[in-house]
């Protein structure tokens, strides 16, 4: 089995003083909104509970397949509290139905569903590659294969995660002479990157002709593809870290 924390609750748009001074959200009653939400949130292979521990307090339990994460409840009070979710059944609802979004990707989760993405291989953010996701709703975990993947198993499912990514239905805008692709689902975004041939297809003749077309890749941003020297001009002018990739070298992105 394996567990995880990992509570990350999203912030909403509160003013400075409520970030100063969140309001506390009380176990009690968090208690009672996690026995009220979690039973509608388990199904197929997701198991949910909340379990008493003598002189201990609560923890909630995931099981689905060899993943299990067991979080004590006032753990998840404080982080929900530091993050600024409302202490209100709607909100602690919506801040536990986010968490369990976010639990691990089973392994056959990702051999089912998985999509391949691309994103920072290394914390210098100097270089990119592939990696596979599985979505649920809005959010797409990254999955981390369990002890039990062998090799062969492991080629598998990134095979079927990389056709998937290249069947992925996405958003495609034209602005002059740049292809932007797009996804609700930001992280999908560089799904497109494993269809090279239609990133190409998609640009205008004149940036087809404007030497070798690159890719402007910012994960869990758009994919912009453009004629070399228009791509170059993109990077220079955007804020956030990016890395620019010439066409023909997508095929070779390694896993990671």
């Amino acid at each position: 089995m394996s567990g995880a924390h990992g509570t990350a609750f999203g912030r909403p748009g509160a003013g400075l003083l409520a970030r100063l001074r969140p309001r506390r959200v009380d176990v009690v009653e968090l208690r009672a909104v996690a026995d009220r939400v979690l039973p509608g949130l388990a199904g197929g292979r997701l198991r949910t509970a909340v379990l008493d521990r003598r002189g201990a307090g609560a923890v909630v339990q995931l099981e689905e397949d060899e993943r299990r994460v067991r979080v004590p409840l006032g753990d998840l009070a404080e982080d929900m509290t530091a993050a600024g979710v409302p202490p209100t059944g709607e909100g602690m609802a919506a801040a536990l139905t986010a968490w369990v979004a976010a639990r691990p990707v089973t392994d056959a989760a990702a051999a089912r569903e998985g999509v391949a993405v691309v994103d920072w291989a290394d914390a210098a953010r100097g270089a990119v590659g592939w990696r596979v996701v599985v979505r649920r709703g809005g959010t797409a975990p990254a999955w981390t294969p369990s002890d039990r993947v062998d090799a062969a198993a492991l080629e598998r499912t990134r095979a079927a995660a990389r056709t998937r990514a290249a069947a992925l239905p996405l958003e495609l805008r034209l602005e002059g002479p740049i292809a932007l692709w797009s996804h609700p689902v930001a992280v999908l975004a560089t799904a497109a990157l494993a269809a090279p041939d239609r990133l190409l297809a998609a640009l205008p003749p004149a940036a087809r002709r404007d030497g070798e077309a690159h890719v402007v890749v910012t994960p869990e941003r758009p994919v912009a593809c453009a004629g070399a020297a228009v791509a170059a001009r993109l990077a220079g002018q955007t804020p956030e870290a990016c890395l620019t990739l010439p066409w023909r070298a997508l095929p070779d992105l390694r896993w990671i």
